[in-house]
């Protein structure tokens, strides 16, 4: 079994920063691509930001010079650095990450549980 486990979610207030952890962890051959997403009320679950095993990044627009992603493969763990956050950032924040659970597998979307913000204003 593979499990992704969020942590550091909560309540700030605008303006504020949080920080969003999470770990893969189970049997895992290789990572790929990670990330976060985010689902509003009412709204479609979105991409907020994505980090491959090389580095390379890429964020919504919404986030862009906001949050910084950064994973640590040794420990097969991604983080999502939030500052300046707006009330609009409030949503439940779910990790992603794409993995082999064994070589020759085909790699597999896998998500936590998700993890709620709320940025009050």
């Amino acid at each position: 079994q593979v499990q992704l486990v969020e942590s550091g979610g909560g309540l700030v207030q605008a303006g504020g920063s949080l920080t969003l952890s999470c770990a893969a962890s189970g049997s895992i051959f290789s990572i790929g691509a990670m990330g976060w997403y985010r689902q509003a009320p009412g709204k479609e679950r979105e991409l907020v930001a994505r980090i491959t095993p090389g580095g390379s990044t890429n964020y919504a627009d919404s986030v862009k010079g906001r949050f910084t992603i950064s994973r640590d493969n040794a420990k097969n763990t991604v983080s999502l650095q939030m500052n300046s956050l707006k009330p609009e950032d409030t949503a439940v924040y779910f990790c992603n990450a794409v993995l082999q659970r064994k070589r020759g597998y085909a790699p597999t979307d896998y998500w936590g549980q998700g993890t709620q913000v709320t940025v009050s204003s």
